[in-house]
């Protein structure tokens, strides 16, 4: 294991990407740990820690600037708690190897599909201009502020996208990542949720996300107290610096961000296995 202080100052960078991209930081964490020697069943839990941290810091700056749709995020992950538990459980039967690939092909086609699409599909709309942005309560739609006006939207194929909510709690147990880099292209280009949207409410739920696998690897006697106390304050810092640089960016840049971060993860990865 690296020494606290080097742990923290990969937490703070992983962090604040993954708050940035909606990634959660633990895809960014994970490997970068494994690489420098540390074994995977010991670098899962500190990769929830740190997606859990970023998640928490993020959470007053996110909700300031109305991004962060509440009642999306808790319905979606209903079921993506589910699979973590399911992929936390059996996260001890596959070999590292297998994990490695799993996580890289899954990182892989959501790069692919994030980058695809150029441009932004929510636009504003002249008739909101002058409307609050935020979430419309009692239901799974919402306004944010974007630089030309206010861009309305409405979430779209909610039963396939708790299905796939199912799988991205699987990758999430069984590799020890919040699973961010599955939640946001699955909220962006299934639901139809904008980008900024999508990135804030998969930061939002990636704190429950890794409560939930933190609950079984602690059972399992998987958590080093040390490194996670270096995790948890890195985090902490680099949750707040993505939350405050995450909604000037355009949608087009965050994407592009994602899609880069996602292969170069996937990459890694590949390599390692």
């Amino acid at each position: 294991m690296p020494a606290p202080p080097v742990v923290a100052a990969l937490a703070f960078l992983a962090a604040g990407l993954g708050t940035l991209g909606g990634l959660g930081g633990a895809v960014l964490l994970v490997p970068v740990l494994v690489l420098l020697g540390v074994d995977p069943v010991e670098a899962a839990p500190l990769g929830l820690m740190v997606a859990g941290a970023g998640s928490l810091a993020a959470a007053r700056p996110q909700l300031e600037s109305g991004l962060v749709h509440h009642r999306l995020g808790i319905t979606l992950e209903t079921t993506a708690s589910t699979g973590v538990l399911v992929g936390a459980l059996l996260s001890q039967a596959l070999s590292a190897t297998t994990l490695s690939r799993v996580l890289a092909v899954v990182a892989l086609a959501s790069a692919v599909t994030a980058g695809r699409r150029k441009g932004m599909r929510n636009r504003p709309h002249p008739s909101f201009d002058g409307e609050v942005a935020g979430e419309w309560p009692g239901t799974l739609a919402g306004a944010y502020q974007a630089d030309g006006g206010v861009v309305p939207y409405s979430a779209r194929r909610v039963p396939a996208a708790l299905g796939a909510m199912v799988g991205a709690g699987v990758v999430s147990g069984l590799a020890g990542v919040g699973g961010g880099f599955i939640k946001t292209p699955i909220m962006s280009e299934l639901m139809h949720v904008p980008v900024k949207v999508a990135a804030a409410t998969s930061t939002f739920t990636t704190g429950f996300t890794a409560a939930t696998g933190l609950v079984i690897f602690a059972a399992q006697g998987r958590i080093d107290a040390h490194a996670g106390a270096a995790v948890v304050v890195g985090g902490l810092l680099g949750g707040l610096v993505g939350a405050a640089v995450q909604h000037r960016l355009s949608p087009p840049k965050v994407r592009v961000a994602i899609s880069v971060l996602l292969a170069a993860v996937a990459v890694v990865l590949l390599v390692r296995a």
